[in-house]
């Protein structure tokens, strides 16, 4: 059986030293509302510590390495564990495992087998997770993407996500600025800038994802349009291969993609389409229209809590990180596709989001139905109905991951994106 490591959490944190970068971009001394731990607490002190040897920690993907939204996480994984100073004894894998009862046996058995630490990291993992934490009280649960730890009262469960929305919009001004390449050089008319958009699944992660892509797209090509098909699969290569392709046929120009295949990047290589991809760079199988991809960077938030663990320090039920912690990255861009000027104007893009100057979700930026949005009810406290219950507009601007670290935006849609 194994060694009890204490960890106390504390529910109810005060975050107010830390910095918070947000969607509109807050100042340093933001708050962090309810048990939300934002930017800047408890980011892993780059020290390797010395570690129990019986210390041990267990992942739980969804997929394997073919899916690039794991991988993602399983190279975070490794990376926190080089930074922490972990043997690979002390870190076990569990892959391929199905958001179904199977993650609450998979959960139990890390428990069993000694693990001090569980992470999970698929959003459908959530109940089994939350099931398996209130069994096993002396292990410390993490789950990515979720919604209810910051309500369940579960004091070994937690959720975490980033404020990936930066740099979703990042990698849309990449590709406006590639669409107005295209006018220029006479391939398209600016009311042919069309951008397609393969999505997994209609949830506020995936909704928020792209509206925040697109209106990078809009900052700097006014005419960009875009067309969005749902898989209803995070990972399935023929059906992302398709639904690229489908948009192509309806004359999208460019594509990009909240789904986890290499389908869509390899169907538009075949038709010779600018693709931005999501969670690595697809140059090596897309050279000649990759352009761009960005990622949530997870091994700051891994290594935060494994140091957390080790060393008996507290972490808040719900955290959010930022481009601040290098949590959120732009990647690949691909020079020999991407428009001249392309790589200067994100790193000015991305000091003005770090300043508070660009505000992603500007509601002076975007209309819904030809009307600027002055409140609008989120559904952030989860629950069966998907009830809306909190007005996350302020100050002219929709706040994304400041209520809960998990996206709430699911307007759909912001006039300009429509569904095929």
């Amino acid at each position: 059986m194994k060694k009890i490591l204490s960890v106390v959490l504390m529910l109810a944190m005060v975050l107010s030293t830390c910095f918070v970068l947000a969607s509109c971009g807050t100042d340093e001394n933001a708050k962090a509302t309810g048990d939300t731990q934002t930017a800047g607490e408890n980011t892993g002190s780059g020290e390797k510590l010395s570690v129990d040897p019986d210390f041990k920690v267990g992942f739980i993907f969804l997929h394997d390495e073919n899916s690039t939204y794991d991988k993602n996480f399983m190279d975070a994984a490794k990376a926190a564990q080089e930074a922490v100073g972990l043997s690979d004894s002390q870190v076990l894998f569990k892959s391929n495992v199905p958001e179904g009862n199977e993650c609450y046996e998979a959960a139990a058995e890390l428990a069993d087998a000694g693990c001090d630490l569980v992470f999970a990291d698929s959003f459908g993992h959530e109940p089994f997770i939350m099931q398996a934490a209130e069994e096993f009280e002396d292990v410390q649960f993490y789950h990515a993407t979720g919604v209810n730890a910051h309500t369940a009262g579960i004091e070994n469960f937690h959720n975490a996500f980033a404020s990936i929305y930066e740099g979703r919009y990042l990698a849309g001004i990449a590709a406006g600025m590639k669409l107005n390449e295209m006018i220029e050089k006479g391939d398209i008319t600016a009311d042919e800038a069309k951008i397609g958009y393969v999505g997994a699944f209609n949830y506020a992660e995936v909704v928020s994802g792209f509206t925040s892509f697109f209106l990078g797209a809009r900052s700097v090509c006014e005419s960009a349009t875009m067309e969005v098909v749902y898989t209803n699969s995070w990972f399935d290569i023929a059906l992302e291969k398709e639904a690229a392709n489908k948009l192509m046929d309806d004359k999208c120009v460019l594509i990009s993609q909240h789904a986890d295949s290499e389908g869509a990047p390899k169907a538009c290589e075949e038709r010779g389409v600018p693709n931005v991809a999501y969670n690595i760079s697809t140059m090596s199988m897309a050279p000649t229209t990759a352009l761009i991809s960005s990622k949530i960077n997870w091994a700051p938030y891994m290594q935060m809590i494994i140091e957390a663990a080790v060393k008996g320090e507290k972490v808040a039920a719900d955290t959010c990180y930022t481009m601040k912690e290098d949590a959120v990255q732009i990647l690949g861009l691909n020079e020999a596709v991407a428009a001249e000027g392309t790589a200067e104007a994100l790193e000015e893009a991305k000091a003005k989001l770090l300043s508070g100057e660009i505000k992603v979700f500007d509601t002076s930026k975007f209309t819904v139905n030809g009307e600027h949005l002055t409140e609008y009810m989120a559904d952030v406290v989860s629950d069966p109905n998907f009830e809306p219950d909190t007005n996350v507009i302020s100050d002219g601007c929709f706040r994304e991951s400041e209520e809960r670290s998990a996206p709430y935006f699911d307007i759909k849609y912001i006039d300009g994106i429509t569904e095929k």
